[in-house]
């Protein structure tokens, strides 16, 4: 694992905050179609169908999965269950910016996750990053000006959100500090079908039974009827294959290749896509301020990735 920026990493980094950044305008746009919940089980339960055919030998051996089941289980909860609930709950009371705007965040609790539980110290390019790029946030937050920023108030979306964002780096962490079934030679094989496929459908059915029990409490509690329609049937491909099959393969690959730590930071350009995506699709045009906070956000980018010039050698 490691922190330098290359090519390939950026793009398998990008990728992802782009695509999410489309799920929480989708999920802006289904409010009153779609109950958010129902929509997260929705969502995944047509995600499992598409990776049913990549991943289906993972199933072949159920041992090999009850003897991971709370490794599995803790994932899927995390990654499928919990994130995209409380995200598409969140959209209900705030806006697509806003909630992409606190998961902002994410570089802050992805290095206090990583420092508290699986023992992983920041660097000072790091802390440094993450000042850099939470800047970025807090100047998109205040539009540009301090007294804004000092009378902002956090709606329940946007509390919701922040719970969601502290599972997301629990889940990253585990995805690259599993147990010791799940590394080296303990880990099945691609052989045995555990690919990137395998691995998602068995995250996604395990996912599956805890968005199933949210939907559930939706439902007893009295959710309005699907408005069923070709908007909300696209929205469904979109979010299913979009934002959950290729984005959670991207930012696999990309979280195994740069780490934890470096892939938080990347994370902070979904709030400016959102930005750009909600003029397009839901006619809010971006602001001046969010250029100044694009650039800040690069820069903690740039600066977490960077490592440090090696000291030169001197004749004699």
């Amino acid at each position: 694992m490691s922190g330098h920026l290359t090519p390939r990493l950026a793009v398998l980094l990008t990728l992802p905050p782009l695509l999410w950044a489309g799920n929480a305008v989708v999920g802006r746009l289904m409010v009153g179609q779609v109950p958010p919940l129902t929509l997260n089980l929705l969502r995944w339960v047509l995600t499992a169908l598409i990776l049913l055919p990549l991943g289906w030998r993972a199933l072949r051996q159920p041992q090999r999965i009850a003897r991971r089941w709370g490794h599995l289980a803790l994932v899927g909860l995390l990654g499928v269950g919990l994130f995209n609930s409380l995200q598409y709950l969140a959209l209900v009371t705030s806006t697509p910016i806003n909630v992409t705007l606190v998961a902002c965040s994410m570089p802050v609790w992805m290095l206090a996750v990583g420092t508290l539980f699986f023992g992983v110290h920041p660097t000072k390019r790091q802390l440094l990053g993450a000042a850099v790029g939470l800047a970025g946030v807090l100047w998109v937050i205040g539009r540009g000006s301090l007294a804004t920023l000092l009378t902002v108030r956090l709606v329940p979306g946007d509390l919701f959100m922040l719970a969601a964002v502290v599972g997301w780096a629990f889940y990253s962490w585990l995805l690259v500090q599993p147990p010791a079934h799940m590394r080296g030679s303990e880990r099945p094989t691609a052989e045995a079908g555990w690919d990137w496929a395998g691995f998602l459908l068995v995250q996604t059915l395990f996912g599956l039974a805890a968005a199933g029990l949210f939907t559930a409490g939706e439902q007893l509690a009295g959710a309005a009827p699907i408005q069923w329609n070709l908007g909300v049937l696209g929205a469904l491909l979109y979010v299913s294959l979009g934002a959950s099959v290729l984005a959670y393969r991207c930012w696999g690959l990309g979280v195994a290749e740069g780490g934890p730590a470096l892939a938080a930071f990347f994370n902070n350009l979904t709030p400016l896509f959102a930005a750009v995506l909600s003029a397009l699709v839901l006619g809010e045009a971006p602001q001046p301020y969010h250029g100044v906070a694009f650039l800040l956000i690069v820069a903690g980018i740039a600066i977490s990735a960077s490592r440090p010039r090696a000291p030169q050698k001197v004749p004699g």
